[in-house]
């Protein structure tokens, strides 16, 4: 039985929820266009019971507006619509995203529907545990050897910027041809330290610009396959790096 999840407002009464609150526009901008990117599902909910599935179409910063798509004759939306007060809940990798929805409407075009409501003003972002990522400490420079997917002759080592025990993300330089979302990577070779390396096969779920300083975009990589022994020496060396974060902050 699905419930409807906690408004902000409820939220934000609790303790110790301020440190997963993203009150930043361009923030909230970022995350919302990652959403369109992967073709994350919304789970939309109403405080009387509505449920919808949708995703983001478009995120139109300079209006301050979001759209999301939209089957104008289902039921449930309607509902939805009717009851006005809306939550929308949805995962991005290893993140389940929170925000309130208000002037939630049906806009109907030549092309279709979509469903039109003005770009959240804050949103609670939650790590999951089970897949918590770790960046790379001190002078280390781990790398993800692999041929590129859409140039066979091409190899690449590219930058790790995250991992987790689920997936990585990679640094790809603005000068190196691009890699789709949705791209399989048959073969990469992880190489984090030099106690951990191993293979695995990637799918590129979404990639993002960076600043324009970094002169790149991040590829949100899941890790669809890895070698037998691979799982353990990653999760060593999660473990290895949180503990050696903490001991810094003692």
């Amino acid at each position: 039985m699905q419930t409807m999840p906690a408004p902000l407002d409820a939220l934000e009464a609790s303790s110790g929820l301020g440190e997963f609150l993203v009150g930043s526009q361009a923030e909230i901008v970022a995350l919302l266009k990652n959403c369109a990117d992967g073709d994350v599902v919304l789970n939309l909910s109403s405080p009387r019971g509505a449920h919808y599935s949708s995703t983001v179409w478009a995120v139109d910063a300079a209006r301050g507006t979001l759209s999301l798509t939209a089957e104008p004759n289902d039921v449930q939306l309607q509902n939805l619509l009717e009851d006005g007060e809306v939550v929308a809940v949805g995962y991005l990798e290893a993140v389940k995203l929170q925000f309130d929805l208000t002037d939630l409407m049906l806009v109907r075009g030549v092309g279709g529907c979509v469903m039109s409501a003005r770009l959240p003003r804050r949103m609670y972002r939650f790590q999951r545990r089970s897949s918590f990522r770790v960046k790379p400490m001190g002078n280390a420079s781990p790398v993800a050897v692999l041929r590129h997917p859409a140039v066979a002759d091409m190899r690449l080592a590219l930058r790790v910027l995250d991992v987790s025990i689920s997936g990585v993300a990679l640094f790809l330089p603005e000068d190196t041809p691009p890699i789709e979302p949705g791209t399989t990577i048959g073969l990469a070779q992880i190489e984090l330290d030099g106690d951990t390396r191993f293979g695995a096969s990637l799918v590129v779920h979404h990639v993002t610009l960076l600043n324009h300083e970094s002169k790149g975009g991040r590829l949100g990589c899941e890790f669809a396959k890895v070698e037998p022994g691979g799982e353990r020496q990653l999760q060593r060396y999660i473990d290895q790096t949180q503990k050696r974060r903490r001991l810094l902050t003692l």
